[in-house]
């Protein structure tokens, strides 16, 4: 896909996000309808056959957008969001836990690293995520909505509770948790496990957890000033910024508050945050500035590397700031257009920008991947539109375990 120079702010805005969504509507697996982990660099193992979970539940909102959009025929959507539903009934679950990859025809377990071959729980909530929205969205078909209802009724959230009430990351129901496995606290991007767990009917896991053992974690609370900025959570100077963008693709953050946070300010003070580090640029990374910042996790010139103010090795993700529209839409638009207009000969293509690029390193990606593609989708129409956070937000599931966990939003009330 060429560059093309001088469009205006909103033209651009849609064509970067449709651009990304091809990702999806292009190359998803053609047997199962997932999500392909990433479309490059294996580390290891078969990118045309692994597929993931939680990148196909964003994968599905950003297909949401495509059909709201007219991008591609809503039909075709439904169709394929239909077919990824069959897939899934028969695919391998762990007391209704998805693992984190799975092989795309088979529908087989693949082990995400050696020893962890069960149920991922934090990956399956973002799964849920994209099916619950898929569910309202596709109205037409109330079969749909029920198969996919069935199959967020089916996981078994109090089977990763632990016997203090903490709530575990993956579990194999054959094998006992290893004995350095750690549980779910925060903060960090793990948030709609607590949410959808609390407010599932079926296999409820007790707010307790949340308020005992997630918001009891050394790292939740931060309340430091980095400049001008105060940030409510999460360790020093944020973390890579997926932790605060993956929990609000479908939660809407705008005046969600429990006792702890204000979660919009969170989202908004952790994009700034990352955004003053970038400023500042302690190490003298080449590029960095107002036009081009963002950190978090993506592809490295060393390999994998989950990156942020406290690991920063002048590896720019385009997700990061795209990813944060919704909360810091002015600080993000510069680096939109610096990153398409300035860069673009050298990290656009036919599915949108590479998944990281060094400018320090004469180094770009040759991989884009599901995880970063869809916060660029889902950031974009949710501060155009709000689009996703209606349909997610607006699930029972949600608003439940929401009150559950005794958060309050004007969409609560």
């Amino acid at each position: 896909m060429a560059v093309l120079r001088g469009l205006d702010d909103a033209a651009l805005r849609d064509r970067v996000a449709q651009a990304s969504a091809l990702y999806f509507l292009d190359w998803s697996h053609p047997v199962s309808g997932m999500a392909r982990e990433r479309s490059g660099g294996a580390f290891g193992y078969d990118v045309a056959e692994t597929v993931c979970t939680g990148g196909t539940g964003f994968g599905l909102l950003a297909q949401i957008v495509a059909a709201e959009r007219g991008w591609r025929p809503r039909r075709d959507i439904l169709d394929r969001t239909e077919r990824l539903v069959g897939f899934l009934e028969t695919a391998d679950r762990f007391d209704g836990v998805f693992p984190h990859f799975l092989h795309g025809t088979t529908g087989r377990a693949l082990p995400f690293m050696p020893g962890d071959d069960g149920g991922d729980l934090v990956e399956t909530a973002f799964l849920m995520l994209g099916l619950l929205g898929a569910g309202v969205y596709f109205s037409e078909e109330p079969s749909l909505a029920a198969r996919i209802q069935a199959l967020f009724d089916a996981v078994n959230w109090a089977a990763h509770l632990r016997d203090d009430g903490a709530v575990m990351w993956h579990r194999h129901p054959d094998r006992p948790w290893p004995s350095n496995a750690l549980p779910i606290r925060g903060w960090n991007e793990a948030l709609p496990v607590f949410v959808l767990g609390a407010g599932s009917h079926s296999h409820p896991i007790p707010a307790r957890s949340y308020h005992q053992s997630w918001a009891r974690a050394p790292a939740f609370r931060n309340g430091q000033r980095y400049g001008t900025v105060t940030l409510p959570l999460g360790p020093d100077w944020g973390g890579p910024l997926f932790l605060s963008q993956y929990p609000f693709l479908g939660i809407d953050p705008r005046g969600l508050r429990d006792d702890y946070a204000d979660y919009g300010v969170q989202a908004r003070a952790h994009a700034l945050v990352n955004r003053h580090h970038c400023l500042r640029n302690p190490h003298g990374w080449k590029g960095y500035g107002p036009d081009l910042w963002g950190l978090t996790a993506s592809d490295d010139p060393d390999g994998y590397v989950a990156h942020s103010p406290t690991e920063d090795t002048g590896t720019i993700t385009p997700s990061a700031a795209l990813g944060s529209f919704p909360f810091a839409p002015d600080e993000a638009m510069p680096v939109l257009r610096h990153m398409h207009d300035d860069l673009g000969d050298w990290i656009w293509g036919d599915a949108g920008f590479v998944d990281a690029f060094s400018p320090a390193h004469d180094w770009a990606a040759d991989s884009r991947l599901a995880i970063d593609q869809a916060p660029i989708v889902i950031g974009l129409e949710n501060h155009r539109s709000g689009l996703l956070w209606r349909l997610v937000s607006g699930r029972p599931e949600v608003r439940r375990g929401l009150q559950a966990l005794g958060f309050t939003a004007p969409y609560l009330a």
